[in-house]
């Protein structure tokens, strides 16, 4: 195995768009990386240019103690001794399945005894025992995708990149193969990046998740730092469905735009002047209440109690109930039992990216208040 470096890799397209801008990430040897964000956030151009399929404009690549990309200096795919796995399987119809694993030894000129012995334990770890002269007509989706994945892992390479490989899977055997992949994965130490735009799968599966906007990394960290203490609103809002509300800090601390919302002052709270408060659905509570300020716009079954979209003296605010089942049309009131407030001026800042951020820089960045 090997870990991957990236130092300020950009990527910039004939037509003056930008991919990457000033990348820089470190995965270490058998650590698990998610990336994550919107559509177009750049991260399948970062893992194409993990992969050799893109050239970095600018910047550096580097597996293990191997420069595989920097200036004129560039190593195609075939030779940076990585596995790959795509949303789409690509197993081929005309092969059998032996054959279809067994193809990255044949190009490697490994011996034909050698191959067999390989394929077939490669198959049985993935639960594949037997299969390989079963035709993949015959194989289900997920049986196809494990194809998929023996095949990548055969050649035993240095890093499996994987690109929204389970999105295209059903549910629930798309969460049975999560976990049949996170066993996986740590069983044979393997350092791995993947991509996918399904935030519970990155947080569920990865050691940390990196978080993408417009081709730069916005934060790095295990998923427990990402959820907790986010360090901007966009962090807050993409993986956690925060709600975000303008406002003014003072002397006294948060106060909302023309909206209830005031939150006191407390450590790590910005001196002063324009905010955004960031309310996590996990930190408000509501109450059924006649009176209440807050009306129920869509209550949504969940197996604890209910996802709810409540309009909040006009604001749209994500909660979540325990035990109990509001309704649509239901009064409610609203509490806030914490809230993080950023300086509205640095929402668009990229933190330290190939590490968590420590204690004290998240303290100056953002600041937990109970309203």
């Amino acid at each position: 195995m090997a870990s991957v470096n990236l130092e300020s890799v950009s990527v910039r397209y004939p037509s003056g768009a930008v991919g990457l801008e000033s990348i820089d990430m470190h995965v270490d040897d058998g650590e698990f990386i998610a990336l994550v964000g919107p559509s177009g956030s750049g991260k399948t151009t970062l893992l194409r240019t993990i992969a050799g399929f893109l050239s970095p404009t600018t910047g550096r690549v580097v597996i293990g103690d191997r420069t595989v990309a920097e200036g004129k200096e560039f190593v195609p795919p075939e030779q940076r001794e990585l596995g790959m796995v795509f949303q789409q399987h690509a197993v081929w119809p005309h092969w059998n399945v032996g054959r279809n694993v067994e193809y990255p030894l044949r190009r490697a000129g490994v011996a034909k005894a050698e191959r067999s012995s390989r394929v077939a334990s490669m198959l049985e770890l993935v639960g594949l025992a037997g299969y390989a002269r079963r035709d993949p007509a015959t194989l289900s989706g997920g049986q196809r995708q494990r194809v998929a994945l023996a095949r990548a892992l055969v050649a035993r390479p240095r890093v499996l990149l994987l690109d929204e490989a389970l999105s295209a899977l059903d549910e629930p055997l798309r969460d049975h193969l999560r976990l049949e992949l996170h066993a996986l994965t740590r069983e044979l130490g393997l350092t791995v990046v993947h991509v996918t735009h399904d935030r519970s799968e990155a947080l569920g599966l990865a050691d940390r998740v990196a978080v993408l906007d417009e081709g730069r990394i916005r934060q790095v960290g295990t998923p427990h730092e990402l959820v907790s203490r986010p360090t901007s609103g966009f962090v807050a809002r993409f993986l956690s469905d925060a709600t975000l509300i303008p406002g003014v800090v003072d002397a006294d601390g948060f106060r909302a735009d023309e909206h209830p919302l005031r939150i006191p002052r407390a450590g790590g709270m910005p001196a002063s002047g324009r905010a955004l408060a960031s309310l996590l659905p996990s930190a408000i509570e509501v109450t059924s209440d006649d009176g209440g300020d807050a009306v129920v716009r869509s209550s949504l079954f969940t197996p604890e109690g209910s996802d709810l979209m409540v309009e909040w003296s006009g604001v749209a605010v994500r909660a979540r109930t325990h035990g109990t089942r509001p309704r649509v049309g239901d009064r409610m009131r609203v509490a806030v039992r914490e809230a993080l407030v950023y300086p509205e001026e640095g929402l668009g800042e990229t933190p330290p990216r190939d590490e968590a951020p420590d204690a004290a820089a998240s303290e100056r960045s953002t600041s937990f208040a109970r309203a």
